[in-house]
């Protein structure tokens, strides 16, 4: 893993905006619909080339595939594990928007995104299809080589997150669960480890699902949770130097409320007992913006990297380089300069069929996330 050495680098957290025909294809390919697959693979491999090139010439040091051949983070997986079966709606709401029914309903007249139940857990977990990957790791390794990226990452969903979405209705236990999602999801992050790249747990179930499946435990009880779920993480991985890992904490990428979210503080002294050396998390939106001062106060282990969110990946308002090193340097008053990066707080496509960003402005906030690090490189090295 690159690491800040000289100046501050710069990444994001892996979902960019996808071509509007693509976009088409994977929705008829997660609904089970008649599609032409060689046309999908075609325009995933355009699709990897473009977004990875559009990344190096903007600045970005760390770069993704912008998760072009997944509909989501995370319901990807019903294409490559066996164990899945029929849909089952989720069973909880976020419970900030419980609070504000009329806006939930405004959002939902808005929106053209299509009601796609993610499938159960119907069945023993094992890899069905390893191809969804070798074509994801092979799109990407072309991609990179051509446009001379300085390094790039695979995120990979979290154990944690997958029970969070895909229910249980087969292990006896939701903790055999995840001990079950951990076993088969290795196969996965070694894979990308084995391919050269640096492999990203997505780990939204760390914090977001502290308003959503967790809503009714006590804080205490949520962070056993989170305990077990990390404990999964570092099984799943023990094959792999930290050096060559990272993770992202999120509390959802939806424009609410958010007034339900588990404070960092609550969970940061577990969260940073994970292996991977890198991690990503939410410190631009207005919500968790202030967390910088909680961190102040963390134990954070010498070994760690912070990557925080410098960008808000639900507004389309474009932050100003000038708040953008603002941001960074706070962070490297708590951790010094080189184990600072400067991330998003969140994919711009976590959903393929509702980006909360429109394309080319994500593409500006990019931008100005680059302009932030040089700007907050001079401060901090003094050239």
């Amino acid at each position: 893993m690159i690491e800040s050495k000289d100046r501050i680098l710069t990444t994001h957290v892996g979902s960019l905006p996808r071509p509007d025909d693509l976009i088409d294809l994977l929705m008829a390919q997660d609904r089970g619909d008649t599609y032409d697959t060689e046309r999908l693979a075609l325009r995933v491999r355009e699709s990897v080339a473009e977004i990875v090139a559009r990344q190096v010439e903007t600045g970005i040091d760390s770069v993704s595939d912008g998760e072009m051949g997944k509909i989501s983070y995370v319901n990807y997986l019903k294409h490559r594990l066996d164990g899945f079966g029929e849909p089952e709606p989720l069973g909880w709401s976020p419970r900030d928007l419980l609070d504000h029914p009329g806006f939930v309903e405004s959002q939902r007249r808005k929106s053209n995104l299509p009601r796609l139940d993610p499938p159960a857990c119907r069945g023993p977990l094992k890899t069905k299809n390893r191809k969804p990957l070798e074509a994801d790791l092979a799109n990407l390794r072309a991609a990179v080589d051509r446009a001379g990226a300085r390094e790039a990452f695979v995120p990979a969903a979290s154990p944690g997150v997958v029970v969070l979405f895909m229910r249980n209705r087969f292990y006896p236990s939701e903790d055999a669960y995840v001990a079950a999602l951990a076993e088969v999801l290795q196969e996965e992050y070694e894979a990308i480890h084995a391919a050269g790249f640096v492999v990203q747990i997505d780990c939204p179930d760390l914090a977001m699902s502290r308003h959503l499946l967790y809503a009714d435990l006590s804080l205490a009880e949520f962070r056993r949770i989170v305990a077990r779920n990390v404990e999964a993480i570092n099984h799943a991985t023990r094959n792999i130097p930290p050096t060559a890992l990272r993770m992202h904490l999120c509390w959802g990428n939806y424009a609410g409320p958010h007034t339900h979210d588990v404070p960092i503080k609550d969970v940061a002294d577990l969260v940073f007992k994970a292996r991977p050396r890198a991690v990503l998390f939410e410190a631009a939106n207005p919500r968790h913006a202030h967390e910088w001062e909680d961190l102040k106060a963390a134990r954070i282990p010498d070994d760690k990297i912070l990557v925080p969110g410098v960008i808000d990946t639900n507004t389309n308002h474009v932050e100003h380089p000038q708040l953008v090193a603002q941001r960074l340097c706070a962070f490297a008053d708590i951790v010094g300069r080189e184990r600072v990066m400067a991330g998003t707080d969140c994919g711009f496509g976590t959903f393929a069929k509702l980006p909360p960003v429109y394309p080319t402005i994500a593409w500006e906030k990019l931008r100005s996330l680059v302009e932030g690090a040089k700007m907050a490189s001079r401060r901090l090295w003094g050239r």
